[in-house]
Formats: C-alpha cells, structure tokens, sequence
C-alpha cells in the first residue's frame, strides 16, 4: 500500500502537469474563457478532474500562468548551458518569454475580482524572471556579444510593451518588432 500512495501522487502531478500545458495552449487560441470541455479534452481527461484540480477558472488561470513563469525561469539556465553563445541563449530566452505574454492575455480580466491574488502572481513573476534576465544578459554582456548597460527590467519591459495588442491586431507582429529590440542590444562587430 505504501508504494501506491507516491504512485497516485505522481500521476496526479502528471494530470496536473498536462492539464496546466492543455489549458494554457487553449488560453492561447481560444482565450482564458475557453470552455474547460476544451481544455479537458485537450489533456486528454475528464471535465470533472478539471474542475477536482482547479475549483474555478481563476484557480486554472492562475496556475497556468505560474506553471509558464516555472518554464521560462527553467529555460534561462537550460539555454545557457546548450546554446552556441549568451547572445543566443538570450535571444531563445525572450522567445520562451514573448511566449509566456501571449498566455498572459486576459490574466487580468479573469482575475479582476480578486487584485491581491493578481498582485501577488506579478510579484512572484518578477521574483522568478528577473533574475533569470539579469543572468542571461550579463552572460551575453561579458562575451562582449551585448551592451552592458542594460538591466532586466527594462528589457523585460519592453518586450512586454511590444507584445501589447499583438492578439488582437493580425496587421502587427510583436515578434518581429522584439527580434528588432533584442537585434538592437548586439554590439557592433
């Protein structure tokens, strides 16, 4: 019996796992009010486990908002380590990133009721992603690839600015305006 208690608490970490990846591919199609039929169906489970994991939809969005802040804080180090330089850790990092803005869209309007849980979810995305920022650029700016001068946040910041709209706009590509940002930190060669 003992060995069947961890058993069940790594399937339900993988249901999580894998209902946490399906919600937020459909948040990015469909928007953080899909129906959780989609999402359910996506993972492959019942809308019943859907909701046995996550009561409300804020409790969803809210976890799969942190679930994408754990990825792109995991790849930082990942990219670092299998990238040819900093430079392009840096550049795959802010993709993973841009990534993580798109899933993003509607975060607000879903937990408008509730600002404390809201402000407390971007305090832990700064917590987690700054930090991650400030390593790759630093890297990239001791290899001489990057200027020095740059901090994280600001660079955060502004890729997120470019990433405003680009949802609701086909005319716009923010991924292009952001290659255009992080191409704009190189120093000449």
């Amino acid at each position: 019996m003992a060995t069947q208690a961890p058993r069940r608490r790594a399937d339900a970490r993988r249901n999580e796992n894998a209902l946490l990846d399906a919600a937020a591919a459909v948040f990015v199609t469909s928007g953080v009010e899909a129906p959780v039929r989609d999402i359910a169906a996506r993972a492959g489970v019942g809308v019943g486990t859907v909701y046995r994991h996550f009561p409300t939809r804020a409790d969803l969005v809210v976890a799969v908002y942190r679930h994408q802040i754990e990825a792109c804080a995991e790849a930082g180090e990942t990219l670092l380590a299998e990238a040819s330089s900093p430079y392009v850790a840096l550049t795959r990092w802010i993709d993973t990133f841009v990534d993580l803005l798109v899933t993003k869209h509607g975060l607000a309007a879903a937990l408008r009721p509730d600002s404390a849980q809201f402000d407390a979810l971007h305090a832990y995305f700064l917590d987690r992603l700054l930090p991650v920022a400030t390593r790759l650029l630093e890297a990239a700016a001791a290899s001489g690839e990057i200027r020095s001068d740059l901090q994280a946040y600001e660079v955060m910041r502004g890729v997120g600015n470019l990433c405003i709209g680009a949802d609701s706009d086909p005319r716009y590509d923010a991924r292009r305006l952001v290659g255009l940002l992080v191409a704009g930190l190189r120093l000449p060669s």
